[in-house]
């Protein structure tokens, strides 16, 4: 067996790890001399590859970066990133890091011993290992230049010695390599699926547009998404609410999805927070009054701008994916009436009223904002409170809106672009495209306009599947979202009074101000008589927060290895 540092930096991190982090010898990776030797060893080892501890910064909790944006209401509670206080010894930051560069170490592996067995296997099926390989280290790669900026780069194992003598590459030169990778695999890759769920051609196409649009180099984007769309490979699901459900695992519109099973491996999420308390749920994180104005009105205008928004009914004249994402006043929802302006309610299963412990008025830990999460959520969470969802990275709707915000960046508007924002935007009102007497068609071909329609496009869209902090961090917006602080309802007393005097659910003399950056002011409710109160400051230093600290081992173990500015 040879000593090879099977994880960069893993050696030095002996003191600090468990042993599932170190996992010197995993069953997929090469770590005898006999092992790659078949088919079924390079398929078990790029099935490894699929799986979920590798996808930490998505896979490792439920909405674990829309926790942090300005979409998340959480009565109060802040995490590191939002407040200020990440640091190198934060748990995600190190799990992140040693995790993503062991799945680039089984991609090295794979890559490596391909090249060996060529002429012995396959070529059709050693591409195919080859082209996952590289897909999967491209992927890994972007996240690591995405959240900590420049990084260790290698695609060979490395001894110990060389890994101590190893410094930070530029995030330039390694995106020039992810790009190189992405374009191997779309290569490699076989253009459809030969009845098992794994990556092909137009997924390396989609993740090469999601690098270069985390990255803004907008051509390459507008064009890697452009050759996935011309694939065909994917579509939009008619259906839009039904594709998060638990009994949903497949769909036109999946991408790249990760598993959990209940069944075969005990991955178990509880959902208590986010279920109503009127079922037993805790109600503590729901969607932010922020996300909530930030839906448009069915006229395409935003709601401090759209003659048709009704302050008393906000939900009434909205875009449908307000509804499909919170829970609309007034309607039943597992099997309860959902009403945050009455004492009490109605139990649709028992045909009785009882004490409405959502509201505010009967419990003060009802949810703050008096909206609950109802996209993905149904009647199989009620059980026991538990479900295992699949974690969805990437969907054909975000190819879409990515080709479109690439070429507005570009200032290459054409109606190509107009033709991917209405795609998505028809199928929330569930039409077509062409069908524009259905829904409110886009048509504006003004650059700065086109911006503010993309941005409210994509938070309507992927409103709660943690894809917002992504957007705040690449547009550099997070210096003004998430040091503004959380507003809610008020508590009881106001609450009571603002019921009484017409000055619900929104006040008469006061709406949020919808910015043309797309983010929501909500300080004109606080303003208007304390109508609403501020519960949460948040804290946002754009000195270092648009970059994750490095581990503290690696830093404090290797010379050559620096810290991030501000850590």
């Amino acid at each position: 067996m040879k000593k090879y540092l099977y994880i960069l930096m893993l050696a030095f991190a002996i003191g600090f790890t468990s042993c599932a982090d170190l996992d010197l010898n995993p069953p997929a990776d090469a770590s005898t001399e006999t092992w790659y030797s078949s088919v079924e060893e390079f398929e078990f080892a790029c099935n490894d590859l699929y799986r979920g501890d590798l996808w930490h910064w998505e896979f490792n909790r439920l909405w674990h970066t829309d926790r942090w944006t300005d979409d998340w209401d959480q009565q109060g509670h802040g995490y590191e990133w939002s407040t200020g206080a990440l640091m190198p010894t934060t748990g995600y930051v190190k799990a992140t890091w040693l995790r993503t560069y062991k799945g680039i170490t089984r991609c090295n592996a794979v890559i490596a011993n391909v090249a060996k067995q060529r002429g012995k296997l396959s070529d059709k099926q050693l591409d195919k290992f080859e082209g996952e390989a590289r897909f999967f280290r491209a992927c890994f790669y972007s996240y690591l230049i995405f959240l900590y900026g420049d990084c260790p780069y290698y695609t060979d194992y490395i001894t110990i010695e060389q890994a101590y003598a190893m410094g930070r590459t530029p995030k330039s030169e390694i995106l020039g390599h992810i790009y190189e990778d992405f374009d191997k695999a779309i290569e490699l890759l076989p253009e459809s699926n030969d009845g098992n769920v794994r990556v092909i051609s137009s997924t390396a196409m989609a993740f090469k547009a999601r690098t270069a649009s985390w990255m803004l180099d907008y051509p390459v984007a507008a064009a890697a998404a452009k050759d996935c769309i011309e694939s065909k490979a994917y579509s939009l699901d008619s259906d839009f609410e039904n594709m998060f459900l638990l009994k949903t695992h497949a769909s036109p519109e999946f991408i790249f999805t990760i598993p959990r099973s209940r069944e075969l491996h005990d991955d178990v999420i509880s959902l208590s927070s986010f279920l109503p308390r009127n079922n037993k749920g805790k109600s503590l994180a729901v969607p932010s009054l922020e996300l909530f104005c930030a839906f448009l009105c069915d006229d395409g205008l935003p709601i401090d701008k759209s003659p048709k928004f009704d302050r008393q009914n906000p939900f009434k004249n909205r875009d449908p994916r307000l509804g499909y994402t919170t829970v609309e006043f007034g309607t039943e929802f597992l099997g309860i009436e959902w009403d945050p302006s009455k004492n009490k309610v109605q139990n649709y299963t028992t045909g009785k009223s009882i004490n409405n412990n959502d509201s505010q008025l009967v419990q003060s830990l009802a949810s703050w904002t008096g909206l609950i999460l109802k996209k993905g959520i149904d009647a199989d969470y009620l059980v026991d409170l538990k479900g295992d969802p699949d974690c969805i990275v990437m969907r054909y709707a975000d190819v879409l809106l990515m080709y479109a915000e690439a070429k507005i960046e570009m200032n290459d508007i054409d109606q190509s672009v107009l033709d991917a924002i209405n795609d998505v935007r028809a199928r929330a009102y569930k039409t077509t495209r062409a069908n524009t007497s259905k829904y409110p068609a886009v048509t504006e071909t003004n650059q700065d306009k086109l911006r503010f329609i993309l941005r409210s496009e994509r938070r309507m869209e992927f409103a709660w599947e943690n894809r917002r902090w992504f957007d705040l961090v690449r547009w550099r917006l997070c210096d003004i979202a998430i040091n503004r602080p959380v507003i809610d309802l008020p508590a009881k007393a106001q609450l009571q009074k603002n019921i009484k005097n017409g000055d619900y659910y929104f006040p008469s003399d006061a709406l949020p101000v919808i910015e043309d950056n797309g983010l929501v002011n909500l300080q004109p409710l606080v303003d208007s008589k304390a109508k609403f109160r501020k519960t949460m400051e948040r804290k946002f230093d754009a000195s270092k927060g648009y970059l994750l600290p490095l581990p503290i081992e690696d830093v404090m173990l290797i010379p050559g290895m620096t810290q991030n500015p501000g850590y």
